[in-house]
């Protein structure tokens, strides 16, 4: 059984033949383009799957794609998508569809996260979990009784604009404070930048004092590994603020299970041990047993493999 996933990127579309057990068995990238407008990112993402179905006599099931918005209960329309200008209210799988003759189902980029870990991932061996992708902005899937949650109108686990300090600092969020603010890449780094300023003596500061705004969360990371004190404290906040994230998810769905990705999760144990620690000191006794906080590792295929996860889910 073979579909195809698709990533929609602001920058570039990623797309990738997948078979239910062998994986990605091929992949291409395309640019988006998105400045050309609708119909030409339509024609793009069909250009991407076009190739892809030209290469194989296997036949293709289907088409899952995965993009940054908010995608609707019929996984067909997306709603004001970010970094893809001109775009409100678009069913872009009836587009998909008329220039493939291929079934194709949407779904938040997030959420294709939380398909991948489930199909391809650590995620296997739960019945429910939530992720969250910690990258430029903060994302979050939920995955309840091995199905993917979506709400009443679609669009549930938006969870990096849980406001965890109203009075805190702005995002891309309406709302101020929310963990987005704290560990989305660059407000980690702007946030890490401000407390290196302070510690002129500190070799961070000695590298980075004229050009903060390369400040990235892998030179905290590698700072950390070297025995950088700041860089560990900076991680320890960042994971502080992580657990009381955690906290009101744990709460609210009764879920114990995190899987964590994206590119500030590669800090490991620099972040994650403070936020295990906030935790489980801070929610209510009965929520503690059975929690979990793990590293999701399907590396920089996840996205394809939750877009294919999602097709397989679909059309199988």
């Amino acid at each position: 059984m073979i579909v195809i996933g698709i990533d929609l990127g602001g920058t570039n579309i990623k797309a990738a033949l997948v078979d239910h057990e062998e994986g990605i068995v091929k992949k291409i990238s395309i640019p988006t383009e998105a400045h050309e407008g609708k119909q030409h990112v339509f024609e793009q993402l069909a250009l991407a799957a076009n190739d892809l179905k030209a290469s194989t006599n296997e036949t293709i099931i289907g088409i899952g794609l995965g993009i940054p918005g908010m995608v609707e209960l019929d996984q067909k329309t997306v709603n004001n998508p970010p970094n893809l200008p001109g775009w409100e209210h678009v069913n872009i799988a009836e587009e998909i569809e008329q220039r493939t003759g291929l079934g194709c189902m949407v779904e938040n980029d997030a959420n294709v996260a939380a398909l991948g870990s489930l199909y391809f991932g650590i995620g296997k061996q739960y019945d429910s979990f939530i992720t969250l992708t910690l990258g430029t902005g903060i994302g979050g899937g939920i995955i309840y009784n091995g199905a993917l949650f979506k709400g009443t109108h679609g669009m549930a686990g938006e969870l990096g604009h849980m406001i965890i300090n109203y009075e805190g600092p702005s995002s891309n969020s309406v709302t101020t404070g929310t963990i987005e603010a704290y560990l989305g890449q660059r407000f980690l780094s702007a946030h890490a930048a401000e407390l290196i300023k302070q510690h002129p003596e500190n070799p961070l500061y000695q590298s980075f004092n004229d050009r903060f705004d390369e400040l990235e969360p892998i030179d905290l990371t590698n700072a950390a590994e070297a025995g950088n004190e700041l860089a560990k404290e900076i991680y320890r906040q960042a994971g502080q603020r992580l657990g009381y994230a955690i906290v009101n998810y744990a709460h609210m769905f009764d879920i114990r299970t995190f899987i964590v990705s994206g590119g500030v999760a590669k800090a490991g144990e620099w972040l994650f041990k403070s936020a295990r620690e906030t935790a489980l000191q801070s929610m209510m006794l009965p929520y503690r047993t059975g929690f979990e906080l793990i590293y999701e590792d399907l590396g920089n295929d996840s996205a394809l493999l939750g877009a294919a996860s999602l097709a397989f889910q679909s059309f199988s």
